[in-house]
This record gives C-alpha cells, sequence and structure tokens, in this order.
C-alpha cells in the first residue's frame, strides 16, 4: 500500500509538471502570411515565356518566399509561434479580395501580392484604412510608389526610376551619352520609356530620337519592324529598348545600322538580382534557390524572399506579434535587412519601396553595381535611384 507521504509527494511533482508545461510557450500558434496570386497571370504564359527578357520572370516568385521561410524557421520562436505561408489563387481582383479580407478576419495581416499593377492597385484601394500590410513583389510600374501609392503598401521589387537610373548613372559612367530610343506602344512600354527619359534628364543623357517599334513584318509598317530602317539616321552611342515583352529587344542585337550596345530589355540589364552575382554571400542564397525552385532566381523571386525577411525580422527585433508595434518597426530607420547586395536596406519612409543596390548585368555576367561611386546623396546614396522626397507625388 502507498503510503500518504508519498502520494503526497506524487501529486506535489505531478503539479510542478503541469506548471512547468504550462510555463512553456505554445508553437502550435502560426504567424501566418498570406500571398495572393492570379490563377492565370498573363505575365506568366508560356507563351511568352521563350522570349522573356533580362528583367523578366522564368516562373512564379513563390519559391522566393518558401525559401525565406526555411531561413526564418527560428525568428518566431520569441513569441512562441512558427511563420507559415498561406497561398491562395484567384481568377480575378474580386476573388482575391474576398480570400484577402476572410484571412484578415481570421487574424492574418500581412500579405505578399504577386499581382499585375492595376490588380495591386485594387486591392490596396479597397483594403486603405485597414490593419493589414501588403507587399507589392512582382509590379514595377511607377505610378503604384507616385500617384496610387498607399500607406499599407510596401515595395521590395524596384520600380522603373530606380531601374533606368542605374542605368543612366553607368551610361555617364561610360561617357555613353546619345542615346537611341526604341520603344513599344503597350501601356507598360510606354511607362517604362516615360521612366528613361526622366532618367536622361537628371543624368544629363541625350537622347537623339525616340522611335516606336511594332511586331511582325507587316510591309505597311516597315519604318517600325524592319532594324535597319529604325536604327538608320541617328547619332548615337547606344540603344536603350523599351520593351516590358521581350520579343523585339531580342533580336535587336548586332542587327543595328551602326555596331553599337543594345541596353534597357535587352543586353545590359539593370536586374534586383542575378544568378551571377558572386559578392555578398549571394552564391549561397542563389544555391539555396535553386535547390528549391531548380531555376536561377530572377528579380520577383528576391522580392519575394525579401518581403518574407523583412516580416520575420520585424518580428524577431520586436519580440512581438502585435500589429502596430510591426507596422511601425517596418516603417523604422531601425529596420535593418540584408539582401546579399552589401547595404543595409529599409523601406523610403514617403513611398514604402525598399532602397536597395541594382545589378547591371547581361545574360550571364554582373558588370556593376548601383548607384555608382561618384554618385552620391546628401544623406543616402541609395536614394540616388529612383524617386527622392523632394520629386515625390505620394502622399499617404
Amino acid at each position: 500500500m502507498i503510503s500518504r507521504f508519498l502520494v503526497k509527494v506524487l501529486l506535489v511533482k505531478l503539479l510542478l509538471v503541469i506548471s512547468l508545461v504550462w510555463a512553456l510557450p505554445s508553437y502550435a500558434d502560426d504567424f501566418t502570411i498570406g500571398y495572393l496570386q492570379l490563377e492565370k497571370d498573363p505575365r506568366y504564359s508560356k507563351k511568352q515565356s521563350f522570349a522573356r527578357y533580362l528583367l523578366g520572370s522564368l516562373g512564379r516568385p513563390y519559391a522566393g518566399a518558401e525559401v525565406a521561410l526555411k531561413e526564418s524557421k527560428f525568428h518566431a520562436s520569441g513569441i512562441g509561434a512558427s511563420f507559415k505561408l498561406e497561398q491562395v489563387k484567384g481568377k480575378d481582383t474580386a476573388a482575391l479580395l474576398a480570400s484577402l479580407k476572410t484571412m484578415n478576419a481570421q487574424g492574418v495581416q500581412f500579405f505578399l501580392l504577386d499581382l499585375p499593377a492595376d490588380a495591386i492597385n485594387e486591392l490596396a484601394t479597397a483594403t486603405k484604412g485597414q490593419s493589414l500590410v501588403l507587399f507589392n513583389v512582382s509590379a514595377r510600374e511607377d505610378r503604384l510608389r507616385q500617384a496610387q501609392c498607399q500607406a499599407h503598401l510596401f515595395h521590395t521589387i524596384p520600380n522603373y526610376a530606380m531601374l533606368t537610373d542605374a542605368l543612366a548613372q553607368y551610361l555617364v559612367f561610360r561617357k555613353w551619352k546619345e542615346i537611341l530610343v526604341l520603344s513599344g506602344q503597350q501601356p507598360d512600354d510606354l511607362e517604362l520609356n516615360q521612366a528613361f527619359k526622366r532618367s536622361a534628364k537628371r543624368y544629363g543623357l541625350d537622347i537623339d530620337a525616340d522611335r516606336p517599334f511594332a511586331l511582325g513584318n507587316d510591309p505597311r509598317q516597315r519604318d517600325q519592324n524592319n532594324t535597319s530602317l529604325l536604327t538608320a539616321n541617328a547619332d548615337y552611342d547606344v540603344i536603350f529598348v523599351a520593351d516590358t515583352k521581350g520579343e523585339f529587344a531580342r533580336s535587336l542585337p548586332y542587327a543595328s545600322v551602326k555596331p553599337q550596345l543594345v541596353v534597357g530589355a535587352e543586353g545590359l540589364a539593370p536586374v534586383a538580382w542575378h544568378w551571377a552575382w558572386e559578392r555578398h554571400g549571394a552564391p549561397q542564397l542563389e544555391n539555396r534557390f535553386e535547390a528549391q525552385a531548380d531555376r536561377p532566381m530572377r528579380d520577383a523571386d528576391w522580392a519575394a524572399w525579401m518581403a518574407v525577411k523583412a516580416i520575420a525580422e520585424a518580428v524577431q527585433r520586436t519580440q512581438s506579434r502585435d500589429f502596430a508595434v510591426l507596422s511601425k518597426h517596418l516603417q523604422s530607420e531601425e529596420l535593418v535587412l540584408d539582401g546579399f547586395k552589401g547595404n543595409r536596406l529599409n523601406f523610403r519612409p514617403w513611398d514604402h519601396q525598399l532602397r536597395q543596390p541594382l545589378l547591371l548585368a547581361t545574360h550571364n555576367w554582373v558588370v556593376e553595381r548601383a548607384p555608382l561611386e561618384g554618385f552620391l546623396h546628401q544623406l543616402n546614396n541609395l536614394d540616388a535611384l529612383g524617386f527622392d522626397q523632394p520629386e515625390t507625388q505620394c502622399k499617404f
């Protein structure tokens, strides 16, 4: 028979074990990050994939978010949680908005958006003033950082103005100042063209001619689809081609009247990421991504990776899951992000664009990193790329 004393001892030990278990943090709670994409996003159609230009994606960037999630495995342990990605596909913006609202009602407050610019603008407008943060990981359009900016919309993908500023710096550095511009007439092409014109004016480049191109071999459009005619009768050092689809741009090198370099959508291009970047630990990140996706990392992949890392860093630094605390940290100068490109990264307070250096690359190597030496800014040299605070049209 067990003595009363032994029973008391066993009860005390049992209570002690129970109290210790209750004192341990619960890791069953998830810190869920939403990931929204269209079921049929034209930017990823197989019809276009063969002609993807250097700035384009080779596939959906969800794999970049997955890599970041693995790297951030322990970042949320301090708040008794673990990170989780919830991928949602919708047939249109309305379906995605409904999913976003449902997830937000269930406690999800941070979302990655792999969507075209118009869809992002619709979602951001519809959720204005709500307790959530949206990360744009694939839309480069300047208008999302200017007239269409929103206080809860952050951008990890560089915009057109940043890309063309980086390229313009290099052209000035090389003293290639006479430019022939060839531009498509699709809305995205025209926006990229306008961005380059802004950069040319900013850095003192001279646009000798701005000529529209057209796809096809219609003889009635020979002056727009014939590369010899397009590149004749102009005095230029470099050809800048604004072609966001890349189908025309790929046929331009070695086909111009003058043997000049092609930049922009083909040849030398400004990018957020390139598989050949060899500094600042970049090969390790590239290897992890290729193991996950079985392809090289590209701009949108890096941007999705960076968005998840930004959320994880905010959670780890603040040791909080309170939305107000995390949102404030994401917007503060105390945010420190390592993008494997050599600089401390954070978001600009005036438009929530991620400050970052850009790589100037060909299809198989990185030529230079921007901002280049000598292109300085009074506060942060990374603000020499894109819209600086005095020129922003963004008003939160």
